[in-house]
């Protein structure tokens, strides 16, 4: 008995962890036959679970929206109380959490039912969020509509907002990304057979009905998380500029955001730090306040900018007029 209950959680993991799973995958997941897959199915919709079930040879199974809360999990002021607190989680008011939050919030939402999603809604309405003023909002529905995407392997279309405009893009989702200010989506472009980086919240909502399922290519070399900031930090800026950090990768990571720039390790004493900006001056003040001795490397005009700000800052520490307190 306590091999088939344990058996039955494993299944409603496997069900819960993505949309569409055949027969032949799950038993072999959980090392059983057919028959006792389809005893093991039957058993978890007496419990509640609604389990629904496709005929034919492209036939499996998918866990569904029922009519009522399934039994086991969480009971409706619970279920509401949790997908409140994974949407404000998920939209950075708890640092860190953001992407396990919004992976959850996408187990939940797919069994949640529709009366329970009008009153998490009611509440989002009536609940206005006081952000910081440097923090770019994305919509929660749209972010667990993209995280679904990207776990069931779903082409979508979706409408960008540029400088330029408003482009229509066709891509393959893979995985989001979360940097201190902003959400990523990190996507295979259709259309232009190549990967790009989308900012969400420059997303039009909504997403709209999730297109076909594609197999799954090999992540570019670097990983989703380094891809990102390395495609952030090479945005067409006014300028491109590097310096040499005079301190090890690990000193410096503390006390840069992988959104500001790129570093690369030279040695175990220094590292590279690249990072697009429209202003010299201001790339400049960002470098000098890591508080590590630095080498210009390039571009050549960033030279006389630092020799400016380094006699600015000079002759402010050595003046004698202090202004008297009121």
């Amino acid at each position: 008995m306590l091999e088939t209950s344990a058996r039955l959680l494993r299944l409603l993991s496997l069900l819960q962890s993505r949309a569409d799973w055949t027969g032949a995958e799950l038993a072999e997941r959980l090392e059983v036959g057919l028959r006792t897959l389809r005893r093991d199915i039957g058993r978890l919709r007496e419990l509640g679970y609604p389990v629904e079930a496709a005929p034919g040879v492209a036939g499996g199974y998918r866990l569904g929206v029922g009519a009522a809360l399934p039994p086991l999990l969480l009971d409706d002021e619970e279920a509401v109380a949790v997908t409140i607190s994974l949407r404000a989680a998920a939209t950075g008011s708890v640092a860190g959490l953001e992407e396990a939050a919004l992976r959850a919030l996408a187990k939940v939402r797919q069994v949640l039912p529709s009366r329970l999603r009008h009153r998490v809604t009611a509440f989002q309405a009536a609940a206005v969020p006081l952000t910081g003023t440097g923090t770019e909002a994305a919509d929660p529905d749209l972010l667990t509509a993209l995280a679904a995407a990207c776990r069931d392997h779903h082409r979508i279309r979706l409408r960008y907002r540029r400088g330029d405009g408003v482009t229509d893009r066709h891509v393959e989702p893979y995985q989001i990304v979360h940097t201190p200010r902003r959400w990523y989506l990190l996507c295979w472009d259709v259309d232009k057979q190549d990967w790009r980086t989308f900012r969400v919240d420059r997303i039009e909502p909504p997403l709209g009905s999730p297109g076909a399922r594609f197999t799954p290519r090999p992540l570019p070399d670097e990983g989703a998380a380094a891809f990102v900031s390395h495609s952030i930090n090479t945005a067409p800026y006014a300028f491109q500029a590097r310096v040499l950090f005079h301190a090890p990768l690990e000193a410096v990571a503390r006390r840069a955001s992988p959104a500001a720039g790129r570093l690369e390790a030279v040695d175990e004493h220094s590292c590279v730090f690249t990072a697009g900006s429209n202003s010299l001056q201001e790339f400049a003040l960002h470098v000098a306040a890591k508080g590590f001795d630095f080498t210009v490397l390039d571009p050549p005009d960033l030279l006389p900018v630092v020799r400016d700000l380094s006699e600015r800052l000079q002759k402010a520490a050595g003046s004698d007029h202090m202004p008297s307190s009121p």
